[in-house]
């Protein structure tokens, strides 16, 4: 044969070759798509988390160039709104908060609106609860009526907040008041002590938080109700647990939502940092007003002090498909916590906690009755309430208790109430624990356990 023929023969051969390992490689690429716990294919849009470009979001509205005063003394609730109303009425656009301290009571965006923090901006919340108007709201597991929260977004497709300023409940004068009535009434409920939340936004899609801080606030700081589709992004949330705690002041509350990525944020709140959400009661499960959670990704954080790092419960019927990974955790009181409520029917399944480092940890694991303001309402609660599916692992911290799973109380013998958990899996776990007590797997069916090291004594 031709030389050359030979050597032109080889060199398309290589080629085949080489499209055949592309080919090959991606088919490989595609096959390996990262999955949920149950299984099913984690959407593209979960790894699409870029900060938002505000220059493609319409009109800019800079406050001040609406008869706004840099005056942090001064309530421009109505002002504020004015600029948002116009920015609406333009066919949308982005409000922005330029350096300075502006206080507001409520603000309600509508469809078509942002807002913008700019470095050096501050929206600060009013400390007198009648800048918040009473509405219809979602609160604890309920749909009732309640405060506003100081932002608010309802109904909306495509609503940002972005920027590197900063949102303040300025709830000092809050907590200090809700520890006085405890005091004063021990059974003071969270609800009893007027206030409000810090960000509400409900039965919305296509959502992103992203850059800002958001801190101080009076009750729960980001609450999240009925949205498909949120992101919140490079956050950071933060309230003290001294000199006065802030009581309830959740970093993320999630309540009956679908596929929402919290990436790389910082929260450090005096009560727990994500918390799903959903309704309670015997018959929740049956109120079209609740709902599951579903498809919820936590990744990249890192965590201060909390309750816990992630937490189903206290009021939720149905959790599938969540996953908390790569986290750094720090003064948690736990970094997994289920709570089981004796008077709602509940499923909590698909879980995944995975590549976890942490030091300070009150317990690994925390599986109780969850039984404050108990109610049957009258009612008995039918079926099982059930934690199945369960995975933690490549897990290193150390911690107060390692595995600390219960499900007798007081409540345990409710007619009708039963639980059951099952297919839980720890994996590639090392532990410093310093009340270590034996494992109790008797609870849990189909408990399986690999290579799990509870100070420097392989359990497993």
């Amino acid at each position: 044969m031709n030389p050359r023929k030979q050597s032109f023969m080889l060199t398309q051969t290589c080629r085949l070759a080489l499209l055949l390992l592309i080919f090959i490689t991606l088919n490989l690429t595609a096959f390996a798509q990262e999955v949920f716990p149950d299984g099913t294919p984690i959407p593209e849009w979960f790894r699409q988390h870029k900060p938002t470009d505000i220059t493609k979001l319409g009109k800019h509205y800079r406050i001040t160039d609406y008869y706004l005063s840099n005056d942090s003394t001064l309530i421009q609730t109505e002002l504020i709104q004015s600029v948002i109303d116009k920015a609406h009425e333009n066919g949308g656009g982005v409000v922005i908060i330029p350096k300075g301290t502006f206080l507001s009571g409520s603000l309600f965006f509508k469809q078509g609106t942002h807002l913008h923090l700019e470095e050096g901006g501050k929206l600060k919340g009013s400390d007198d609860i009648s800048h918040f108007p009473l509405l219809m709201t979602r609160m604890e597991g309920q749909t009732v009526k309640y405060f506003a929260a100081l932002m608010n977004a309802d109904g909306l497709d495509g609503f940002t907040i972005s920027g590197k300023g900063t949102i303040d409940g300025n709830g000092l004068r809050y907590w200090k008041s809700f520890w006085l009535r405890r005091e004063f009434n021990p059974n003071t409920t969270n609800m009893d002590e007027m206030r409000p939340r810090l960000v509400y936004i409900s039965n919305s899609k296509n959502v992103q938080l992203s850059g800002v801080k958001l801190i101080n606030s009076p009750f729960w700081t980001t609450h999240l109700y009925k949205c498909e589709n949120a992101k919140l992004l490079d956050l950071y949330i933060y309230s003290p647990k001294k000199p006065v705690k802030a009581p309830s002041t959740d970093a993320v509350d999630i309540d009956a939502c679908k596929n929402v990525l919290i990436k790389n944020c910082y929260m450090s709140v005096n009560d727990d940092a994500v918390a799903l959400k959903g309704g309670k009661g015997p018959r929740a499960d049956k109120d079209s007003n609740n709902g599951a959670n579903q498809n919820i990704i936590i990744e990249d954080c890192t965590y201060g002090f909390c309750h816990g790092a992630l937490t189903l419960g206290s009021e939720s019927i149905h959790n599938r498909n969540i996953i908390l990974r790569r986290i750094k955790v720090n003064h948690a009181e736990r970094l997994l916590w289920l709570k089981m409520r004796p008077d709602t029917p509940q499923t909590y399944e698909h879980v995944l906690v995975e590549d976890i480092e942490g030091h300070d940890i009150g317990n690994f694991i925390f599986i109780r009755p969850w039984t404050q303001f108990f109610d049957l309402k009258g009612e008995q609660v039918s079926g099982t309430s059930v934690a199945r599916n369960i995975t933690m692992r490549n897990i290193k911290l150390d911690c107060n208790n390692f595995f600390n799973v219960g499900i007798a109380d007081k409540h345990s013998n409710t007619p009708g109430y039963k639980t059951k958990m099952l297919d839980f899996r720890f994996e590639n776990i090392e532990v410093k624990a310093k009340n270590f007590l034996e494992t109790d797997t008797s609870m849990i069916e189909n408990f399986k356990l690999k290579n799990v090291v509870v100070n420097k004594k392989k359990l497993f």
